[in-house]
């Protein structure tokens, strides 16, 4: 259970309601994560909580285009996270391209956005290759923290990002050149910026570190942006990705390893989190028996 599927609960509630649903594993995520320990409570005093169930992930590092001074950010970050793993017992930090508002994407494209506009736009406007250098330098530095920890990294190109595509993620993989980076296979991600199943089917299967079962709206490709608060604000399995062709698809790479419930829907989060939790875990058991 992605920590999505609970939206607005807490770290200790979502543990314990994804224990109470069956779930095997959490994937744990920063701003609620980081949100505990702000509190002043530390990690350590999670592994209580924790026990009968694995951590299976934890994310997200956010804009990992970062350069400059901000690259420095970046790194103390994914030290941070690496650190937070560790001690929770996960075996994986996820990364994310960015931009991660979408908002910037639009006006860029719309030609509203100045030169002087404050807002980050990570490598929007720059070269396909100059923006996937950029990347791959970003990830082989964070590779080797997550490396000396014992730790691998799964990536995560969102879908309104100008780094969005499977290929893309790909060639990102192969010029930073660690053998403990893959990428986490998200649906809603995948399927709204195009990418196939026969692209999905050719993917080693060794570098699919997780799989984000999550749905979305269907969308002009050509013209929309896609927002996480429009095209993805659907329950799982009420939307228009055809999920069980997915999961087949998947399944044919030799995949083994986690499938996940990832959802943005308002809806859903207005219900009780038990209930939530326990109707995605039926889906994906559906889905994935």
């Amino acid at each position: 259970m992605n920590v999505t599927t609970t939206f607005h609960g807490n770290v200790r509630n979502d543990i314990a309601v994804a224990k109470a649903a069956g779930y095997g594993g959490i994937e744990l995520q920063s701003p609620k994560l980081y949100r505990y320990l702000d509190a002043g409570f530390t990690a350590e005093s999670l592994l209580p909580e924790l026990e009968g169930i694995e951590v299976t992930g934890l994310g997200a590092v956010l804009d990992i285009e970062r350069e400059g001074d901000a690259r420095d950010e970046f790194l103390a970050e994914v030290e941070r996270m690496a650190d937070l793993a560790v001690v929770l017992g996960a075996p994986i930090v996820q990364l994310c391209t960015g931009p991660v508002d979408w908002n910037v994407v639009k006006d860029f494209r719309a030609g509203r956005l100045t030169a002087d506009d404050p807002r980050y736009r990570g490598t929007v406007g720059r070269s396909e290759d100059e923006a996937i250098d950029v990347l791959a330098g970003n990830v082989r530095e964070a590779a080797a923290i997550a490396a000396d920890r014992g730790l691998d990294l799964y990536l995560e190109p969102l879908a309104w990002s100008n780094v969005n595509r499977c290929a893309q993620a790909l060639e990102i993989v192969e010029r930073a050149g660690r053998p403990n980076v893959g990428i986490a296979l998200d649906t809603w991600h995948f399927w709204t910026v195009g990418d196939t199943l026969d692209e999905v089917a050719a993917l080693p299967r060794e570098l699919i570190k997780a799989v984000h079962l999550s749905d979305g709206f269907d969308l002009d490709r050509a013209n929309d942006v896609p927002q996480q608060d429009v095209h993805r604000n659907v329950v799982i399995g009420g939307g228009a990705i055809p999920l069980q062709e997915w999961v087949d698809v998947i399944k044919t790479t030799g995949y083994d390893g986690w499938w996940v419930s990832e959802m943005f829907s308002d809806r859903a989060n207005e219900h009780e989190f038990l209930e939530v939790a326990t109707t995605m875990r039926g889906l994906l058991d559906l889905l994935v028996a």
